[in-house]
């Protein structure tokens, strides 16, 4: 039955009037005037990037139905198109994790060198094919165990020219080079790149120092060697709020400015594809305004990784499901386009013609270019701290074209497709001056350069990987990955197996290597985040003494990842055996442990890990040797791995569905762990979409009879839904038609409802407990505002 009316929560008060005032007209702002002169200038530009690795973020795009993939490239690469990068920079590889996953070396071992390791070199080539003057980059983050002396040594000098050497087998000239990603510099390690470099004819490879701070720049100005070696400085993260900040100001420091070297933003970004464009547009504008930046690299290209990672939604775009071809382009792209479509690395800053709009940070920020070639300039002006509309005044002179400019803008601050990249007007200057109005919340750019364009290709819906699924890996060639194996720590390649016939997938570092954030175990990943009852199995052999596992109901990680919400089936050598479950803090439980015949070395033996709703068991050769009960995770991917690092191998890896839905279903309230009396609700237990998703005192009405199972939460004939098919944190949620889409899928994770398109968790805004609290998606970290006491699975 329907509850008696109350009163409408305060949110939908202030959204009506936010309508009620869209008739109005903001404030209007004082004018600007421009002088756009070719006869000025200023630094030379080098043109916009983004970061594949730091690490694995583009693991997934490999397997990609080929269409979809070609599309996705394109958005990312193909001139006039989409995000149009004029530079890319690539990990490289170090078989160890390095923020979303490990990316593998070229050589694991000293002196077997694989040049078709991983994906980097894939992912160039298919840049370059798209546009063949862009930029390449390679950096290192972490770096193969063999190495003696640590990564400052003469061994990661001569890794380093062993993978430019495998990069020209690929076609590629790596343009640059850094030294270890955001880990300082050692100014005598420099120097002896520089004369290696030379040395191996790589004489025209620049170095890029440091990836990391301000102080390179302090140590380049009193060691004349060391500044002779780097050709660019480049830094991360110098605008306002550093690592995933607002950029509403930019930093350098006097000794970067005076010596006189390009000064690279050589890594930014760090935001959500969609909410991070208003940081993205002002790093770039502000950066150059503020600090003389020359370029600008956001981190990563894309977030083509599993979406239980901590930045599945962190790029210019995301593509975590190859199975079903569904990928989403972010605003970020956007952004981006309003500069690489107008500007060519080596046109001119116009320092006089750079600036902030009326004088002030609050209104927003412009730059212009002038190209070195021809009469073209191009202007970016973006008003995302404006309150107001606001008018520029601009006049061209100075040799500079006075014909029509093209007006394309894109709304970063509320970002739609409809509102991103458009091509709004054409004006035609009276005697070199013309106006432009302009809203904000917006980037706008004006351009004598015409052939911009935005893509028009579309993705399929998205939908779970089904099961069985089987991998036999007999169809793929040694040295590559496996299909939907995604390295967490370590790297699994295919090899041919040991002892018997076929190709096996091994792990591939028979040490630790070089970390760059703390891991232990080796481990890789697969499949859908809402597989719940399954059996994952497979053959293993251990190469050497020492302990294999299965994982199973993988979910929710944090960094670093053995940080993840799991359970594992580990067995040695021996015959001991365990099964546990770990928690995001990196908490380790166990939850059984017995001893079954010994496993010894150099035999094959099949490892079996089920799950039917709470019972958790495991089988040896087709005999269990132990089972628990445990409610804690209820869905999740499957997983390979090893204790430490050995070359262990695995064959014939199945997941198998369990009996019943793909987690069984609950129906019943749902309370909050925050305050238990009160319960998850359907505002007025409406049944129309959009209908509001609430707090609110517990009552056993319908609109608190959820079902919650099949990767999805229902009530009264809707599915709990994020609004937009938005992201970000702080998006909210409503119920609206079931329609199968990611922002209506939800699993279960020790009590919190996580969105694994987002990667995000259900959330009690503000630790709120008042009655019509709307609700909404925020990271995930284990807070009462994001647990929920749901009913046991049936």
């Amino acid at each position: 039955m329907r509850r008696t009316a109350r009163l409408a929560p305060l949110w939908i008060l202030a959204l009506l009037a936010a309508l009620l005032a869209v008739g109005a007209a903001p404030a209007q702002a004082a004018s600007t005037s421009i002088t756009v002169d070719g006869t000025q200038g200023g630094r030379t530009f080098d043109g916009i990037g983004a970061i594949s690795g730091g690490g694995g973020n583009s693991r997934l795009l490999k397997d990609y139905p080929a269409a979809e993939q070609s599309q996705i490239l394109d958005y990312m690469f193909k001139p006039g198109y989409g995000a149009n990068l004029q530079l890319l920079k690539l990990e490289i590889g170090g078989d160890a994790n390095s923020t979303d996953g490990s990316e593998p070396s070229v050589e694991h071992a000293r002196g077997t060198v694989n040049c078709d390791a991983g994906y980097e070199f894939w992912l160039a080539e298919q840049a370059k094919k798209r546009n063949p003057n862009i930029g390449l980059y390679g950096l290192a983050w972490a770096a193969p165990g063999w190495i003696n002396g640590g990564f400052w040594s003469t061994d990661t000098i001569n890794y380093l020219i062993t993978w430019l050497g495998c990069a020209k087998q690929h076609g590629l000239d790596i343009k640059y080079l850094g030294g270890w990603n955001e880990r300082g510099h050692d100014a005598n390690w420099y120097v002896q790149l520089r004369s290696a470099l030379n040395d191996a004819g790589y004489g025209s490879v620049q170095i890029v120092g440091d990836d990391s701070g301000w102080s390179v720049a302090d140590d380049m100005t009193s060691n004349s060697a060391f500044n002779n070696a780097v050709s660019i400085v480049g830094v991360h993260y110098s605008c306002n709020g550093g690592d995933g900040g607002d950029a509403t100001s930019c930093q350098s420091t006097q000794n970067g400015r005076n010596l006189g070297k390009p000064l690279w933003d050589s890594e930014n970004g760090s935001q959500d594809m969609n909410g991070g464009a208003p940081a993205l547009i002002r790093a770039i504008t502000r950066g150059y305004t503020d600090a003389r930046f020359t370029s600008f690299f956001n981190w990563p290209l894309i977030a083509s990784i599993y979406p239980n990672l901590p930045f599945s939604t962190v790029g210019l775009a995301t593509a975590g499901s190859p199975w079903s071809g569904h990928y989403t382009i972010g605003a970020n792209t956007w952004a981006t386009a309003q500069v690489t479509q107008f500007t060519q690395p080596g046109w001119k800053f116009i320092d006089s013609a750079s600036g902030y709009l009326g004088g002030s940070e609050s209104n927003g920020s412009y730059v212009t270019l002038k190209s070195n070639t021809s009469t073209d300039y191009s202007t970016i002006l973006e008003t995302t701290t404006s309150n107001s509309t606001q008018t520029v005044n601009l006049t061209v002179k100075g040799g500079l074209s006075t014909g029509a400019v093209h007006v394309w803008a894109t709304k970063v601050n509320s970002p739609s497709d409809a509102t991103s990249f458009i091509h709004t007007q054409d004006i035609t200057p009276s005697n070199g001056s013309y106006s432009l109005t302009m809203q904000p919340g917006y980037v706008y750019t004006v351009s004598t350069l015409g052939g911009a364009g935005k893509g028009t290709a579309t993705p399929p819906a998205a939908h779970s990987l089904a099961l069985p699924y089987n991998d036999n890996f007999d169809s793929d060639a040694s040295g590559t990955e496996a299909k939907y194996l995604s390295d967490m720590q370590g790297s699994f390649e295919v090899q041919p197996c040991t002892g018997r016939s076929g190709q096996c997938v091994q792990q591939m570092a028979p040490v630790k290597p070089i970390e760059w954030q703390d891991d232990s175990d080796s481990y890789a990943l697969i499949g859908d985040t809402g597989w719940s009852n399954y059996t994952v199995s497979s053959d293993v052999l251990l190469r050497s003494s020492g302990t294999t596992e299965l994982l199973g109901r993988a979910n929710t990680q944090l960094r670093p990842q053995s940080h993840m919400n799991a359970y594992y089936f580990r067995i040695r050598d021996t015959g001991q055996w365990w099964i546990e479950k770990m928690y995001t803090d990196g908490s380790n439980h166990t939850l059984a442990t017995g001893t079954t015949t010994a496993l010894g070395t150099g035999a094959w033996h099949n490892l079996a890990f089920t799950f039917q709703g709470s019972t958790i068991s495991a089988k040896v050769d087709g005999r269990q040797v132990g089972s628990v009960t445990d409610t804690s995770f209820t869905s999740g991917q499957a997983g390979l791995g090893i204790q430490g690092y050995r070359t262990d191998q695995f064959d014939n890896l199945a997941i198998t569905p369990g009996s019943g839905s793909a987690g069984g279903t609950s129906t019943g309230q749902v309370t909050s762990a925050l305050n238990t009396a009160k319960c998850l609700d359907d505002y007025t237990a409406s049944t129309t979409p959009g209908a509001v998703v609430d707090l609110w005192d517990c009552n056993g009405s319908p609109a608190q009879q959820w079902t919650i199972g099949n990767n999805s939460v229902t009530i009264n004939g809707l599915c709990l839904d994020v609004v937009g098919n938005a992201t970000a944190n702080g998006s909210p949620v409503d119920l609206w038609n079931c329609n199968g889409g990611g922002n209506q899928r939800w699993t279960v994770s020790d009590g919190t409802l996580v969105n694994p398109v987002s990667g995000r968790c259900l959330d009690v805004p503000k630790l709120a407990t008042d009655n019509g609290t709307p609700l909404e998606i925020w990271d995930c970290n284990g807070g009462a505002n994001q647990r929920w006491n749901i009913p046991a699975a049936s």
